[in-house]
């Protein structure tokens, strides 16, 4: 039998664990998209639903920079609702056997795309392609943290790549605060 203070820290320890879990949701369930496979279709999906690019989460499962950008960014729901409002977004996983279909209309396998046509040699990187499928954005490594990674979002969404860097962009946003 449990005395009442046994209790009581238990019904603490579940709120806690509640409350940790409303806070982060799963990147793979409510950040990146479930992809046919064909990044020709998706980019006329992408069209029809008013996003302003996709974004490409290039990706392998031993990158500790990979899990730090899904352990404390692409987990955040602030991040996951304006990411999923402006663009679309699919992790690839660059030593991926899995077959694809690329921009173009290719078919070639993941790490063929990342490798031999993305030049992804090591992970994180983010690219962003308009909606004709031209990269517009490239972003190597993990960002700083949720901060960056907004930042780097806004830049693609409000067209800010056609004028400047997105280190040139950083430092006006801090001259304005």
């Amino acid at each position: 039998m449990l005395n009442y203070l046994q209790k009581t820290v238990i019904v603490m320890l579940l709120s806690i664990t509640g409350l940790q879990a409303d806070t982060t949701r799963d990147p793979y369930e409510y950040f990146f998209q479930q992809s046919i496979g064909d990044y020709a279709e998706e980019l006329a999906i992408a069209k029809e639903e008013g996003k302003k690019a996709v974004m490409l989460f290039f990706e392998q499962d031993e990158c500790p920079f990979c899990h730090y950008m899904k352990k404390t960014v692409l987990n955040q729901p602030e991040v996951q609702e304006y990411y999923r409002k402006n663009f679309a977004m699919f992790a690839i996983d660059i030593e991926g056997d899995v077959e694809m279909t690329d921009f173009d209309g290719k078919q070639m396998k993941m790490k063929d795309f990342a490798f031999k046509l993305n030049r992804v040699r090591a992970t994180p990187v983010l690219a962003f392609y308009d909606l004709e499928g031209k990269r517009i954005v490239r972003f190597i490594g993990k960002t700083a943290g949720v901060e960056e990674f907004m930042q780097l979002g806004k830049f693609v969404a409000e067209g800010k790549y056609k004028t400047m860097r997105f280190t040139k962009y950083k430092r006006e946003l801090r001259k304005a605060k």
